[in-house]
């Protein structure tokens, strides 16, 4: 029973970086919604149904980072901003053939891991790029810069240590 109880949690946890963002749970309550509209083919409901419901799981799955999946708010809202952009325009057609509604949620999905994969590794760069030794002198620092967990939504921060940090950097 406990097994079962800590899987659960743990499931509940992996949440994805999308999921963090505040309009998530509208917007995708609403595609979830309406995805019976956007085919005439009854085997795409199923498909794009469970795309959906499983965005936030699969894009844990999909991330593929050796470092913590943190990622800046600032960041966070240019990937949502870019994914509900799509996801509005693919709703706003009337109905799709058979099977392009789901491939387009894949690629859709596809490209919304590429971009917080991407950011998460852009900021952590950044930040180390931000404490890199200066030209003529080099003092030890430490920096950190505030982001969001994509694995339980929790704000955190991610430490830099180089030479040169400066305390009012941010991005």
């Amino acid at each position: 029973m406990a097994l079962l109880l800590c899987l659960a949690l743990t499931a509940a946890l992996a949440r994805g970086c999308l999921h963090c963002h505040g309009n998530f749970s509208e917007k995708f309550s609403f595609y979830r919604h309406h995805v019976n509209l956007k085919s005439w083919w009854v085997g795409d409901i199923p498909v794009s149904g469970s795309l959906l419901t499983d965005w936030s799981q699969d894009t844990m799955k999909e991330l593929h980072l050796a470092i913590p999946a943190e990622i800046t708010w600032e960041k966070l809202n240019q990937v949502a901003n870019v994914v509900y952009q799509k996801m509005d325009q693919l709703y706003q057609g009337k109905l799709y053939f058979p099977g392009y509604f789901p491939n387009e949620l894949r690629a859709i999905f596809r490209e919304q891991a590429h971009l917080i994969q991407k950011a998460i590794i852009e900021s952590r760069i950044d930040c180390q790029r931000h404490c890199g030794c200066g030209r003529l002198w080099c003092v030890t620092g430490i920096f950190q810069y505030e982001t969001i967990s994509c694995t339980n939504c929790t704000n955190s921060h991610v430490v830099c240590f180089g030479y040169s940090c400066e305390n009012n950097w941010s991005k």
